[in-house]
């Protein structure tokens, strides 16, 4: 039968080594509301609300070790993509905030413009603009 969708979009936890680092960058470098911090029994989870999602920062109680970063050095989840309507101003903001670029922005195909960025820990963030 499969899954039969309660909303039209899927959240994604990010376990974060620094919340402060990563909530300036998700909430005053990208523009996420911050819309709650829960308690867990592993640490605290900051809801991000971006439309219909939610990021979900979670600062553990203790930090794991990181492994591999970038979009090909492990197999698994490798990046997150935002679809949004402003990739200049987004690119623009992440340049002067000083966000180190995986991928410059840059036309896909036509009609369709991405860019790749890494949060504070590493992971990669996708923007895609469709004209």
């Amino acid at each position: 039968m499969g899954m039969q969708a309660a909303k039209n979009c899927v959240d994604i936890g990010i376990i974060v080594k620094d919340i402060t680092a990563s909530l300036a960058f998700y909430v005053d470098v990208l523009g996420l509301s911050n819309i709650e911090v829960l308690p867990t029994g592993f640490g605290k989870l900051h809801r991000l609300a971006f439309g219909d999602s939610f990021v979900k920062l979670i600062d553990p109680k203790k930090a794991p070790e990181a492994g591999p970063t970038g979009m090909l050095a492990q197999l698994g989840f490798r990046y997150l993509t935002f679809q949004i309507a402003n990739i200049d101003e987004v690119c623009a903001a992440c340049e002067k905030a000083g966000v180190p670029f995986e991928m410059q922005k840059q036309e896909l195909r036509p009609g369709v413009t991405i860019a790749m960025v890494r949060d504070p820990d590493g992971n990669v963030v996708e923007f895609v603009q469709r004209a």
